[in-house]
């Protein structure tokens, strides 16, 4: 059986968390779009359109809560 690539939400500080929270950002993308073909070509369309980057940034920022939680904020 391969290793999973998410066996804890874990971290030993916030700035790990952060960390996790951009992995699995990532990892939503890789899953949704499996094609790293596809994901190098729609690239450019992204990279510089601020509203996207912005929508990223949500998306990380959902997750890093959720890792804070789980990390009962690191107290």
């Amino acid at each position: 059986m391969a290793e999973s690539w998410l066996p804890t939400l874990i971290t030993p500080d916030p700035e790990s968390g952060y960390a996790l929270a951009v992995k699995l950002s990532r990892m939503a993308v890789k899953l949704t779009q499996p094609s790293a073909e596809v994901r190098t070509r729609l690239r450019p369309a992204y990279e510089s359109d601020a509203d996207a980057l912005i929508a990223v940034s949500s998306v990380v920022a959902i997750n890093f809560q959720t890792v804070a939680q789980a990390n009962n904020f690191w107290k």
